[in-house]
């Protein structure tokens, strides 16, 4: 299974948040925020951070999908 926080960007577009503006309203790191922007695993107190930032669950933030190199390919 990989991560993906596609839910976190959608979300920050309705709230019209940057990603600048996030790292310092969440006080998390820049590196935080590019491995977010790679779909690379983080913390979970940064992710904890993002949602009392952002007063949401995780599940509003994050999903699990299918791994694309052991998902079947579509045809």
């Amino acid at each position: 299974m990989a991560v993906s926080y596609n839910k976190l960007w959608k979300l920050m577009i309705d709230k019209s948040i940057s990603k600048t503006e996030l790292t310092h309203l969440a006080g998390i790191t820049t590196n935080a925020m590019a491995k977010l922007g790679r779909n690379e695993d983080v913390k979970v107190h940064v992710l904890e951070k993002l949602c009392t930032t952002l007063d949401c669950k995780l599940d509003d933030i994050v999903e699990f999908v299918s791994d694309p190199e052991t998902a079947p390919r579509k045809k």
